[in-house]
């Protein structure tokens, strides 16, 4: 499995390819976007850079707890005055530029993506208007981004309240735009609320250009910074061209404000326009990649005449459907709602996706909530209604209802309530009784109708109970097997002396060699050490009582104290809040550090939004030359660090592929110690997304996966091939 993620610090960040194989090494450069994201962890007290390590560089083992930053260390010189010239008042876009991450969430990865996506959502605006039915978004080969529609155009005339155009209204002052409701309001339903993301983007870009086509006139204007660097000027169109209209930004991030790289990825924003496409059926988006190199030219259309069936279509492409794709369409009190779900036999979790005013709610909110509850109180009621479920006493949970289930809804509300400006949580309480209303309403009927897909779901759930039961019982026969050894903790487990879970850390290691090694090196006060026997189990293929029949399950989820999956996720039941994946450099760890991460992905997808999750990095190359040693951690590295010996030197390479060649103080230096160490902390970023990626690489279907080989054949690098 081959994702693109994040590799940042705290001076650069740049994207890099990260492969997690599965028998092979497909390159990054896949059709679908990324979906996990890692970001390089510095942990708050790191000292020096791991780049090129040398061996005679030794640092001192000290017990460094994340709690204790050497900030902490450093004298404050903050002025004791406190009088009316220590209060500031920042004007116009200032704010934004002084706190980017209060608009777009990060100055990372995801906020220099942040970015288009607030564009594009302005001319998804114009189309759920009915006032655009195309939208083009190109990235240029110098970084840029011109996103185009064909909606109304931005009005340029004078605004009353600004004495400026409209257009330098809307790209100058913060919480000026046409969405905020009423019958003043330019729109009946749209994702922007705040009126600032056209505001914010000008803010953060070193160059921005508008043109605005409306009324038989071309305008255009300047700006940089935030500020207008030319006046609107405008210019008739020709007789040919006067019912041309729509508007074009064109911008370029500022490099002083994000500390990332300044390079969009085609695949993450390709992954964001398809979301809109299904969402958008009428609305055709384009994308297209500028680039010097032909070869690296890229082009998209996207146009979905299905929606959202076909949204779930797409989503179980690799599964075994155990029916059609039940959707509907609806309106109540101003309320439009849209629903496609389907239910899988080959599938042992759900996928529940929410949007509202096509925004992704990526923490859900009371759309969500309603969806849930009808589906359970229906199925219930059906199954007891049709005698399917024989004893009164029998209630399926929601957890068991929905195993297998892949559901997409999408609302408009013209008076969304969204938690902050990137909008990932509905808050609407009316939304729910709507949404649980119009489910139980049109889902009844249609089950009762289908009797044969309401038993195909049923029979799916009541395995799902039965199976919940099964896994019940192993888990307590694990808790007794724990109680009768006097330990609740697994025999290999290696824990450290620190009861603070945040400053506690473990490791999980490849094989008793590199559990020895680890074992030996760590500093055993903050850091665990827990060696697997193999690979683990694949739970993509098993449902729950086979997965906590599994040795290796059961001491995974007894050392990080994990709980019970479907239960409330809560991070101070944690036994560590960094879990760290240390697997060796080939194919077998790859396919290790690949089943770990389904395992968490499935069992406890909050680990990932807790920010727990990390993979280590060891050393690819020692490098010797003379009495030094030297670490390279990739290839680039390696060859940076033979550029700069001269060209008469001597040296040997050696490359590791286990962790158990490295001596336990070569691994505490290269790989645990926290001042000098690569982590890369992982976090899910579009769960539709990883949903599809682990269900096609990990799941049943054969053809799905020899499918994505060969379409990516043409694009693997062969010399990065570790066969």
């Amino acid at each position: 499995m081959a994702s693109r993620f994040l590799y940042s610090s705290s001076s650069f960040v740049h994207t890099l390819n990260f492969d997690v194989k599965c028998g092979l090494t497909i390159s990054s450069a896949l059709a679908r976007p990324s979906v996990l994201y890692i970001s390089r962890v510095n942990d708050k007290f790191r000292g020096v850079s791991s780049k090129h390590l040398p061996w005679n560089a030794v640092s001192p083992r000290a017990f460094m707890p994340s709690s204790i930053s050497t900030e902490a260390f450093r004298e404050s010189k903050v002025s004791k005055e406190y009088g009316s010239e220590q209060i500031q008042v920042l004007e116009g876009l200032d704010p934004v530029r002084k706190r980017p991450g209060m608009y777009i969430g990060s100055t990372g990865f995801r906020g220099l993506h942040h970015l288009v996506y607030e564009i594009l959502d302005n001319s998804i605006d114009e189309a759920q208007a009915g006032f655009a039915s195309k939208v083009d978004v190109v990235l240029l080969a110098d970084n840029s981004v011109s996103i185009t529609d064909n909606g109304r155009g931005i009005p340029t005339d004078l605004h009353p309240a600004t004495r400026k155009s409209s257009l330098e209204t809307v790209l100058t002052v913060l919480h000026a735009g046409g969405k905020f409701g009423g019958s003043s309001s330019g729109y009946s339903v749209s994702g922007g609320l705040h009126g600032v993301g056209l505001s914010v983007v000008n803010a953060l870009s070193e160059k921005l250009e508008v043109t605005v086509w409306r009324d038989g006139k071309e305008y255009k204007q300047k700006y940089s910074h935030g500020r207008p660097l030319t006046k609107l000027i405008s210019r008739e169109l020709p007789a040919d061209s006067k019912d041309l209209q729509g508007t074009c930004i064109h911008f370029l991030p500022d490099k002083e404000v994000f500390t990332t790289t300044i390079e969009f990825d085609y695949n993450t924003i390709s992954g964001r326009i398809r979301e809109l496409a299904f969402l958008n059926p009428e609305v055709k988006i384009t994308l297209k990649k500028e680039d010097a190199d032909h070869d690296k030219r890229l082009y998209s259309e996207y146009i979905y005449a299905g929606g959202l069936n076909e949204y779930v279509k797409w989503l179980n492409a690799d599964k075994k459907p155990l029916h059609d794709v039940v959707g509907f369409k609806k309106e109540a009190d101003g309320i439009s709602i849209n629903v496609a779900l389907q239910w899988c036999s080959d599938s042992y979790s759900d996928t529940v996706l929410g949007y509202a005013n096509s925004i992704r709610t990526v923490d859900g909110g009371t759309h969500i909530d309603g969806v849930k509850a009808s589906l359970t109180r229906i199925l219930n009621n059906l199954g007891k209604k049709s005698k399917v479920i024989k004893d009164k006493e029998i209630n399926l949970s929601g957890e068991h209802v929905r195993e297998g289930l892949t559901c997409v809804i999408s609302i408009k509300v013209p008076n969304p309530e969204f938690e902050g400006q990137t909008k990932t949580r509905l808050g609407n309480p009316e939304v729910r009784r709507v949404v649980d209303y119009a489910i139980q309403e049109y889902l009844t009927e249609y089950l009762e109708l289908h009797p044969d897909v309401l038993d195909a779901i049923l029979s799916k759930s009541l395995n799902a109970l039965k199976a919940a039961q099964a896994a019940k019982r192993a888990r307590e026969l694990v808790r007794q097997k724990s109680v009768l050894k006097s330990s609740s903790l697994p025999g290999k487990l290696a824990d450290c002396s620190a009861t603070d879970p945040e400053e506690s850390e473990i490791f999980i290691v490849e094989g008793d060699s590199a559990g020895g090694s680890a074992k030996q090196g760590r500093d055993r006060r903050f850091q665990a050490v827990l060696p697997l026997r193999g690979k683990i189990l694949n739970i993509e293929r098993k449902d729950e009582a086979a997965m906590y029949k599994n040795e290796e399950i059961q001491n995974l989820i007894l050392a990080l104290g994990l709980g019970v999956k479907g239960e409330e996720f809560k991070k101070d039941s944690l036994r560590y809040h960094r879990i760290i994946i240390l697997t060796d450099a080939d194919v077998d760890g790859a396919h290790i550090r690949t089943l770990l991460l389904t395992f968490f992905f499935r069992y406890q997808r909050a680990l990932f939004d807790a920010g727990c999750i990390y993979v280590g990095v060891p050393p690819l190359y020692k490098v010797e030359r003379g009495k030094h040693a030297y670490y390279c951690y990739d290839d680039a590295e390696l060859k940076e660090l033979q550029r700069s010996f001269p060209a008469n030197a001597s040296y040997n390479i050696q490359r590791f592929k286990g962790l158990g060649e490295m001596m336990p103080l070569q691994l505490w230096e290269t790989t645990l110690d926290p001042t000098t160490r690569l982590l890369k902390q992982l976090r899910v970023e579009d769960a539709a997304e990883a949903n599809f990626v682990f269900s096609s690489l990990m799941g049943a279907r054969v053809d799905t996966r020899k499918e994505l080989i060969q379409n990516s054949a043409s694009i693997v690098n062969v010399n990065q091939l570790d066969i």
